[in-house]
């Protein structure tokens, strides 16, 4: 594919999201007239309460409520990758009496925060999404009607600030019709994402049950981590017993032979001696493969973009490293990232079809970002298997996070980060490509 053939379908590209983002922008303008009449519906049976009447439509009047809003979150994650945190659950119909239950309710902040969203959403966030389609609609107005209409208008036709009255005026109000429309396809984007940070705004969750979750959070990954300690610490011991303390168990016993044949049979003792140096051989690469099993060398001596880059070495498939690391990471999280990235590679050797793996790190200023794509067959499921949740709980110990995209056919996209500052510069050579 030639530079202008990349550059022709990389517009198509952008011209295309763009589109999608308007479409995206009129859904969202027409779902703002729901959210505005269950708003209302919701205070509706909010002023029937004092009467009684309101008691058994509160809940089901929430229920509509926040699956509307968790519609909204979902919406801001897919479109524009905001993650908006839900609140609590509401209080289930049946578990209690209606009383209670709308007792429940009222008193639960998550249900006050979308009824604030519910009139502030059409207003805010319905006016923000309708200035792009405003733009297009004006724009289209101005270049597809224009030109076929200004001969049968009065000399009072007016486009924006152009009297639209002859030839040459009505070409200028066809040009500038098209700008609005160009206009409007490059706002709609970024009036998507600004709708995102809203949404966020005004529906994450309330800091209570952030700080309940992150404390339940805290208590099951900490209960994690004790938990594949011990298991890392019975691997240990399991193959140094079976490993270099079997191996120098019978170095002892063949030095104690050749020690007795040594006054009577030399050669018999100078061919166990012999035996005895390859068995401590075979026990010192036994210890290192250990050592670099906990901690390897190069990682503690060159950082993970060097580190990375012997995996890529060891590995069948043809791997590309980018490394755009400032210098270097806590150790734990070079750990962590290291093991993460190995057992990647090894899942694409495995079961990915995969011939062609790209590997790029990079560096925020608060997280570090790793993303690797293999040219496989796709259909990777996080669910099925212990690989890919392995990973995930080991960066669950530092807030770290793990996005799978594998579309059946390829290819394979897995990113994590991992929130972390950067050190000052050390020996290495994470900066750079590879």
């Amino acid at each position: 594919m030639t530079e202008r053939q990349v550059i022709m379908a990389r517009g198509k590209g952008h011209l295309r999201d763009a589109w999608v983002a308007v479409g995206r922008c009129q859904l969202l303008s027409l779902a703002a007239l729901g959210v505005s009449a269950t708003g209302g519906l919701v205070v509706c049976v909010l002023l029937l309460l004092p009467v009684g009447a309101g008691f058994p439509l509160l809940p089901r009047a929430a229920t509509a409520l926040r699956r509307l809003s968790d519609r909204y979150r979902s919406w801001a994650a897919r479109w524009t990758g905001t993650h908006i945190s839900p609140p609590g659950p509401l209080a289930r119909e049946g578990s209690v009496s209606r009383r209670r239950q709308a007792s429940g309710i009222l008193g639960d902040e998550g249900f006050w925060r979308d009824l604030r969203w519910a009139w502030l959403e059409p207003w805010a966030g319905g006016v923000l999404v309708a200035v792009p389609l405003a733009l297009i609609e004006y724009g289209v107005f101005g270049a597809l009607v224009q030109p076929f209409i200004w001969r049968i208008l009065d000399d009072g036709n007016w486009y924006a600030f152009i009297p639209v009255h002859s030839t040459v005026t009505m070409v200028a109000a066809l040009l500038l019709g098209l700008a609005f429309i160009a206009a409007g396809l490059r706002l709609a984007p970024a009036v998507l994402r600004l709708h995102g940070r809203w949404s966020r705004r005004v529906l994450s969750a309330p800091r209570t049950t952030e700080l309940v979750r992150r404390i339940e959070h805290l208590t099951d990954t900490r209960a994690e981590v004790l938990d594949v300690q011990a298991a890392e610490l019975r691997r240990i011991e399991r193959d140094l017993h079976d490993g270099a303390q079997a191996r120098l168990v019978a170095l002892g016993m063949t030095l104690d032979e050749a020690t007795r044949l040594l006054d009577t049979d030399p050669q018999a003792a100078r061919e166990l001696l012999l035996e005895v140096r390859a068995t401590s051989e075979r026990a010192l690469q036994d210890l290192r493969d250990l050592v670099h099993g906990i901690h390897p060398p190069v990682l503690a001596d060159r950082g993970l973009g060097d580190a990375v880059r012997s995996l890529a070495l060891d590995s069948f498939l043809d791997v590309h490293v980018e490394a755009r690391l400032p210098g270097r990471l806590p150790a734990p999280v070079e750990s962590a990232a290291y093991f993460a990235v190995g057992e990647l590679l090894a899942n694409a050797a495995k079961h990915s079809g995969a011939r062609e793996v790209h590997i790029r790190l990079d560096h925020t200023d608060t997280a570090l970002r790793i993303t690797v794509t293999d040219d496989g067959h796709g259909g990777a499921d996080a669910s099925r298997g212990s690989g890919l949740h392995g990973i995930r709980r080991r960066l669950s110990t530092f807030d770290g996070t793990l996005a799978l995209h594998s579309p059946q056919g390829g290819p394979t996209t897995v990113t994590l980060e991992i929130p972390c500052a950067s050190s000052l510069p050390k020996t290495s050579s994470c900066s750079g490509t590879g």
